[in-house]
């Protein structure tokens, strides 16, 4: 480990500003930089702009101002400082597991499009499968927003942890709602409109004359058949909680107006992160011998108008 330190002081004042940076290197040979920054009652002087070149001292007070500077030689000679060895020692291991790898995706999954692409249809896949492990095939539909997938794509290959701490940076924990028909129409609306991402429906959409999608028709996907939504009926919907608890009424052309989620029958939490819950697929996928492949299934499907529309004329 090596530690260096900078040191600034003022002869006419007690004030001074330490920095302590510290550069680890764990086990496996990868380094570890942890920034460490220790302001003792400093003047901030890395916020201010820097001052105009003087051809004279500055004078404070009518007295000349001296400054000394010393400088550390930063190298392997400095020992390790045990107390900061014994802090990351217990993170060090989670640094690591990053690298694991969990499984092997067969073709390159990418973000785009309505529905988020075949990086949208891997989560909320991901997101059903777990979601019916802890519940049961009762669970008809996953849904989840495109933006909180903070990668647009994956390469094929190996897929290891890192990958889906990249893709999935955020605490969002799984939701359950029992949702009558006609609030899951709703809510599909505004994934589609908002260009979210879904498992379990078959869905059918236009483009309006703003070129926006529009939801025309759905069916959902219950024990492998397409079976028309009965608005009275009671489903079961998974979805996170950043959707859930998010209020948005101001018309927005990536954030949807999740709001209907807030009208469930029942609300209840299943203690799970989607990072978690994806993290667990890959693996499971991955003990049962199949890799993570591509996936665009049809689950969205723009329905193109017979005849053109007049906008579609003059172009």
């Amino acid at each position: 480990m090596i530690i260096g330190l900078l040191y600034f002081q003022d002869d006419k004042s007690p004030r001074q500003i330490t920095m302590k940076t510290f550069i680890l290197k764990n086990s496996g040979g990868r380094l570890l930089l942890l920034l460490m920054l220790v302001f003792a009652g400093a003047t901030p002087v890395f916020a201010q702009p820097a001052a105009k070149p003087q051809t004279t001292p500055a004078q404070a007070g009518g007295a000349d101002v001296h400054a000394r500077v010393t400088e550390t030689l930063i190298d392997a000679a400095i020992a390790d400082d045990p107390a900061v060895d014994k802090m990351l020692a217990v993170y060090a291991p989670k640094v690591r597991e990053l690298d694991n790898v969990i499984g092997k995706l067969t073709g390159e999954l990418r973000k785009g499009g309505v529905g988020a692409g075949s990086l949208g249809n891997f989560v909320t896949d991901g997101i059903l499968a777990e979601s019916r492990a802890k519940l049961g095939n009762s669970v008809v539909l996953a849904v989840t927003n495109a933006g909180g997938l903070r990668k647009n794509a994956i390469a094929e290959g190996e897929l290891r942890q890192r990958d889906i701490f990249e893709l999935l940076p955020f605490e969002n924990a799984l939701v359950q709602f029992d949702m009558t028909g006609a609030q899951v129409l709703a809510l599909l609306r505004q994934v589609v409109s908002h260009r979210d991402a879904q498992a379990g429906a078959r869905i059918k959409y236009v483009n309006d004359a703003a070129n926006r999608p529009q939801l025309e028709s759905v069916q959902l996907l219950i024990d492998g058949q397409e079976k028309e939504i009965d608005p009275a009926a009671t489903y079961k919907v998974v979805s996170i909680d950043y959707l859930w608890k998010r209020s948005s009424t101001i018309p927005s052309e990536t954030e949807g107006n999740y709001s209907v989620l807030n009208q469930a029958k029942k609300i209840e939490p299943l203690g799970l992160t989607i990072r978690d819950a994806i993290i667990h697929y890959v693996k499971t996928e991955t003990a049962a011998g199949r890799d993570i492949k591509t996936n665009l299934d049809g689950r969205f499907m723009l329905d193109k108008p017979a005849t053109p529309s007049p906008q579609e004329v003059r172009q």
